[in-house]
């Protein structure tokens, strides 16, 4: 059999540009834009479900991708962000930044909410394991989120790998996933991954 033929391909979205606030943010009429554009790219595509995080800008930009494909979203908690401006009571987005960056610099930290890098990428690999189970040989776009996606990539591949897609990929990390790009995965033998595409934003300019 081959292999190629049953894996399952996944294209990792990130959620358009939110409304610069602190808490669970809709998108911005930028983002709206975005998540427009995206959606019309991957309703052309013979997606097999749509699965989302659940905080609002990855809401939002799923339920485009839903309208132009058809098919409904369902959403999982696997997909959030590592960590939300506004999930701790009270902190400054000074603050925020801070924990976001010690997080990224040191891949165990537990911050005081959310998960650890090392955590956070895991629970998506897990996520894809399980659709892959569920799904093979289909394609499925997953909504998420931009540290999300780099966590996980940086758990599943080796830095030397991820070095080909972008020069200095750890410590550019938190700047390299484009708002509504799309990384391209696919499940590989033994439960590991192929990595595809990585932030492409190549359907802007159709």
């Amino acid at each position: 059999m081959n292999p190629i033929a049953t894996s399952t391909t996944f294209y990792l979205v990130r959620h358009g540009t939110k409304v610069r606030a602190i808490g669970d943010v809709p998108l911005s009429p930028e983002g709206v834009l975005e998540a427009r554009q995206t959606a019309r790219h991957l309703g052309r595509l013979p997606l097999a479900a749509i699965v989302s995080s659940p905080l609002r800008r990855a809401a939002d930009t799923a339920g485009y991708i839903a309208e132009a494909s058809g098919l409904p979203v369902h959403t999982d908690v696997r997909l959030r962000e590592r960590a939300n401006w506004g999930d701790l009571p009270g902190q400054t987005f000074e603050a925020f930044v801070r924990m976001w960056e010690r997080c990224t610099n040191d891949r165990d930290y537990v911050p005081p909410v959310g998960d650890s890098a090392q955590q956070a990428g895991d629970r998506l690999s897990s996520l894809l394991s399980e659709q892959a189970l569920q799904h093979p040989g289909k394609h499925l776009a997953l909504v998420t989120h931009g540290g999300l996606i780099t966590d996980f990539l940086l758990n599943a591949f080796p830095e030397s790998e991820l070095n080909r897609w972008h020069p200095s990929f750890v410590s550019r990390q938190s700047e390299l996933v484009a708002e509504c790009s799309i990384t391209t995965v696919l499940s590989g033998g033994h439960g590991g991954f192929v990595l595809a595409g990585f932030s492409s934003i190549q359907h802007f300019q159709k």
